[in-house]
């Protein structure tokens, strides 16, 4: 069994991970309750632990009903759905662009994030900061727990202990990742590490260059003890490659979270030259990383970090299940849920014109294999002999019509054998969170962006893109044609939906402002310029309460 596997079913059988909102600046509160003594005694025990860590990022917690259905979440007062990690950051990073759309804006705190009016009060908002901080508290009991001090005391064997050096550097990562996010997002976060005292409830934060340089430290200093790549053997564990990924993000966005002046591209553009070179490959079939084997199908040779589904296991309304529900047709139109191996919520996603338009304004991207925009109405039924009739690709002011704007099939539960995944309700298919497809494009926009290395190889890369997905080099740039601009509209085509766009167009000063304007930006139906506070999310109101330490972005 995979070890990834062991993890996530170690947590299941564990109910030890538990917080309130009010207390989510905190560390657990009795080591007693979470790690006596007897809890750790073998490799399993510390496998458990540690389970806990990488498992929050796909569970939401162990309470389910009668029928086997998420009933609660760990982080109390916070929906089952709306506080897992994926779905928190997929409406933050993507329903607030243009790239996607959700109907039923009767969902609590949806409305404000797809018309970019978003408050302190927003319970998605609040949901991810839940989740990221709750991802820091797990990392720090298990560092906590697995000191050299405390391993002397349990009498742990040298070749143990060998092991649990890399769980802690493992430990570490998926620590910095969640404050990377919580950079990337909110800007600024509440700062605990391991060697605080358990309980301290009003713990400082951290915020700008100093949040930037422990994320950047954390990550150098435990790479020596992660595993190396190997994609077949490591897939979903926080190795080499992982680390290398989170440290070129930071470097590439260095000029959004430190300021002009402050970029970082140089190392930003090694470091993408180290994850290129250390093992990955991409996966010949570029829908093969969003579907329900790409853990085996040979996409797990190009994801370098996926939040894990499975069906029988991971039983949550986020992660992949949700978009990939989220994007079936309704009223017997494909697709329909047998197709993509789900069944359950329908036409929740649609696409905005301006993300379409990548895709059908040159004829040339009809062959683009990543072109997985819907724009007809196609009966499922073999004996309807109708003809397709074409969805428009407007969004109309009734967000609940559904029968306008584009649809996407890019992700499916059915696996590259043809079979559906284990259940029809919960996906096996792992959400991508880093792909290597996403390395080449940082390399070619670091270079771009005068951080050195070479432009044919730059060029390289995004042909190499270009060439799965058209499937010859009919899809090729000429060196002329590798611009900033070409990147941007690259990056959403082969990145769409995958928590990028946000990050990416602020980068590119199209995220706030009008320069750039969307369908429903602002709020307004044909999009509207928005002041740049909203740039970044704003601290919950309620964490604030909780820990008055904590401070708040302008403009909130």
């Amino acid at each position: 069994m995979k070890l990834y596997k062991i993890f996530l079913y170690a947590f299941l059988s564990i109910g030890i991970f538990t917080s309130c909102e009010g207390d989510l600046d905190i560390e657990l509160e009795d080591d007693d309750d979470l790690l006596a003594s007897d809890v750790f005694n073998t490799r399993e025990d510390y496998l458990k632990a540690l389970g806990g860590v990488y498992a929050n990022l796909s569970l939401v917690g162990l309470d389910v009903d009668a029928n086997g259905d998420p009933n609660q979440s760990n982080l109390a007062g916070i929906d089952a759905g709306t506080s897992q990690y994926v779905r928190g950051l997929f409406s933050m990073q993507d329903v607030s662009t243009d790239e996607v759309i959700w109907t039923y804006e009767n969902d609590p705190g949806i409305r404000e994030i797809q018309r970019n009016t978003w408050d302190a009060n927003n319970v998605i908002v609040l949901g991810f900061w839940a989740r990221a901080t709750f991802e820091i508290s797990l990392a720090n009991e298990f560092l906590r727990q697995t000191t050299d001090a405390k391993l002397d005391e349990r009498g742990v064997s040298a070749t143990l202990r060998t092991e649990i050096k890399t769980f802690r550097a493992e430990a570490r990562v998926l620590r910095a990742l969640a404050y990377y996010h919580l950079m990337d997002l909110y800007g600024r976060a509440p700062f605990a590490t391991e060697n605080d005292a358990v309980g301290f409830i009003r713990v400082q934060e951290i915020k700008g260059q100093a949040l930037f340089d422990y994320i950047e430290k954390e990550l150098l200093e435990a790479n020596a003890d992660l595993l190396d790549v190997n994609p077949g053997q490591n897939y979903a564990r926080a190795d080499k490659g992982v680390a290398k990924m989170i440290l070129a993000k930071i470097y590439l966005n260095a000029e959004v979270y430190l300021g002009a002046g402050n970029g970082r591209y140089a190392e930003c553009l090694q470091t993408t030259q180290e994850i290129i070179n250390s093992g990955y490959s991409l996966t010949p079939n570029y829908l093969y990383n969003f579907i329900a084997d790409n853990d085996a199908n040979g996409a797990q040779n190009e994801i370098i970090f996926p939040i894990v589904g499975d069906g029988a296991n991971v039983r949550n309304f986020g992660g992949a299940s949700i978009i990939i529900q989220g994007q079936q047709n309704a009223d017997g139109f494909k697709p329909t849920p047998a197709s993509l191996g789900v069944q359950g919520f329908t036409t929740l996603y649609r696409a905005r014109r301006q993300f379409s338009e990548l895709f059908v304004t040159d004829p040339v991207f009809q062959n683009d294999n990543r072109n997985t925009l819907v724009t007809q109405d196609i009966s499922s039924d073999p004996a309807n002999t109708d003809p397709p009739v074409d969805r428009p690709i407007e969004i109309g002011s009734d967000f609940t019509d559904f029968s306008k704007g584009y649809l996407v099939s890019k992700y499916s539960n059915i696996k590259s054998t043809g079979e559906a995944g284990q259940s029809v309700r919960f996906v096996d298919t792992d959400f991508p969170l880093f792909r290597l497809a996403d390395a080449y494009l940082m390399y070619a926009e670091a270079h771009l962006r005068n951080g050195g290395g070479d432009r044919a190889t730059a060029l390289g890369y995004v042909n190499a893109l270009r060439e799965r997905a058209f499937g010859d080099m009919s899809g090729n740039i000429a060196d002329a044609e590798l611009t900033l601009d070409f990147i941007l509209d690259e990056r959403a085509r082969e990145l769409y939906w995958e928590a990028h766009r946000r990050q990416d167009l602020i980068r590119f000063g199209k995220y706030t402002g009008g320069t750039y304007n969307w369908r429903y930006k602002g709020g307004t139906p044909n999009g509207s310029s928005i002041s740049d506070n909203f740039k970044l999310f704003p601290v919950p109101a309620s964490s604030r309460a909780a820990n008055p330490n904590l401070g708040q972005n302008t403009g909130f």
